[in-house]
């Protein structure tokens, strides 16, 4: 059985989706952070059968909840302080995106000015739909 070290004080994302975790990693900008990152891998799960997880050295400012919300809102996020759980954080999908998707729009005002944020509203909740702020272009389903 692997074993990796505890947290003394950080952020541990639990319940991914397995396999999503180095796409977690690429969206959160982990990779340009100063800090100890463990990435773990189809770790068994009675829950999920197979999960990914990730622990962040660090506070809880590193991570944008909104980016990690919108690739996955089922995803449990644990604060750790003193080596214990001392806070959960709940995600939901957010409102608004930024400069997460890219329009597919060739003629969107997005696609053309390239210093231009690309922004995402979330148009339907249900059904998971979030569409430009510029022309309107319709994403649903998103697997990021």
């Amino acid at each position: 059985m692997l074993n990796v070290g505890s947290l003394n004080e950080g952020i541990v994302l639990d319940h991914i989706k397995a396999g999503k975790s180095m796409d977690i990693y690429k969206y959160l900008g982990l990779d340009k952070l100063d800090c100890q990152v463990a990435i773990i891998k189809n770790a068994r799960s009675n829950k999920m059968g197979r999960k990914d997880i990730i622990k962040i050295e660090g506070s809880l400012d590193l991570v944008d909840l909104d980016i990690l919300g919108f690739i996955d809102h089922d995803i449990t996020v644990n604060i750790i302080r003193n080596s214990e759980i001392c806070e959960k954080k709940e995600l939901s999908l957010p409102h608004t995106i930024k400069n997460v998707l890219k329009c597919k729009n060739p003629r969107c005002i997005s696609t053309i000015e390239q210093e231009l944020d690309q922004i995402f509203i979330l148009a339907d909740e249900e059904k998971e739909v979030y569409r430009c702020k510029y022309c309107e272009e319709k994403y649903d389903n998103i697997q990021v």
